[in-house]
C-alpha cells in the first residue's frame, strides 16, 4: 500500500471514529488562540522596548495572565474530553512550551524595568526575531490540519529566526564579556538568557508542532 493511501485510510478511520464519539472540545481552534494571544503578547514586547521612558510592562503581564487562563481552562477539558484531534499529550506540551515563549518575554521586560537596562542592538534583534518565529507559529497552529505544506514552510521559518537568536546571543555575549563594566555586564547578561530561553521555548514548540503534524497525515 502506498503513502497516498495509508494516509487516506488513517483520516476515513478518524472520520468513522469522530462520527461515532464527536469530539466535545475544539483543541485546535484553542492552539489557535493561544497562539494568536501569545503572538500577541511578544509584539507588545517589542513595541514595549520602544517606549521611553521604559514604565512597568503592565500590557504584557496582562496578556500573559490571560493566556494562563486559556492554558488552564483547556487543560482541564483536556482531562474531561473522551477524544482529541491528536495526541492528548502533543496538544499539551505545544500549549505549555507556547506559555513558555510568553513567560520569558515577560520576565525580559520585568527584569529590565526593575534593573534599569536599555534596549540595545543585540536585545532589539533577539526580540525582532523572537517576533518573527512566534508569528510563523500562529501561521502554523492555525492551518495545522489543512495545509501540511504551509505548516512545513512555517515550520522551516521559525527554525531560521531561532538560529538567528542563538547567533545573536553567542555574538553579544562574547562582547559583553570582554567590557570593563561588570555590573553592566551582569544585568544585560539576564536579559540576554531570558530571550534566548525564549528561542528555546519557540524551537521546542514546532519540534512537538512537527511531530503532531505529522502524526495528523
Amino acid at each position: 500500500m502506498g503513502e497516498r493511501s495509508r494516509q487516506k485510510n488513517r483520516k476515513n478511520d478518524r472520520g468513522i471514529i469522530d462520527s461515532i464519539l464527536p469530539r466535545e472540545y475544539d483543541f485546535e481552534g484553542m492552539l489557535a488562540d493561544q497562539a494568536a494571544e501569545t503572538l500577541a503578547g511578544v509584539r507588545t514586547l517589542v513595541h514595549w522596548l520602544d517606549t521611553e521612558p521604559l514604565e512597568k510592562p503592565a500590557a504584557l503581564l496582562r496578556i500573559e495572565e490571560d493566556v494562563d487562563e486559556m492554558r488552564y481552562d483547556m487543560e482541564a477539558k483536556l482531562i474531561d474530553a473522551f477524544s482529541t484531534p491528536f495526541d492528548r499529550q502533543d496538544i499539551y506540551t505545544i500549549s505549555r512550551r507556547m506559555d513558555y515563549i510568553l513567560n520569558f518575554s515577560k520576565e525580559t521586560a520585568q527584569e529590565m524595568h526593575a534593573f534599569g537596562v536599555r534596549p540595545d542592538v543585540p536585545i532589539r534583534a533577539m526580540a525582532a526575531a523572537l517576533l518573527r518565529g512566534t508569528e510563523h507559529v500562529a501561521d502554523a497552529v492555525n492551518v495545522m490540519s489543512s495545509d501540511r505544506v504551509r505548516v512545513e514552510e512555517m515550520i522551516q521559518e521559525t527554525r531560521e529566526a531561532i538560529n538567528e537568536i542563538e547567533a545573536v546571543y553567542i555574538t553579544s555575549m562574547a562582547e559583553l564579556l570582554h567590557t570593563d563594566d561588570a555590573m553592566n555586564a551582569l544585568r544585560k547578561r539576564e536579559i540576554y538568557h531570558h530571550l534566548r530561553d525564549a528561542g528555546r521555548a519557540l524551537r521546542d514548540t514546532v519540534d512537538i508542532l512537527h511531530t503532531a503534524v505529522v502524526g495528523l497525515t
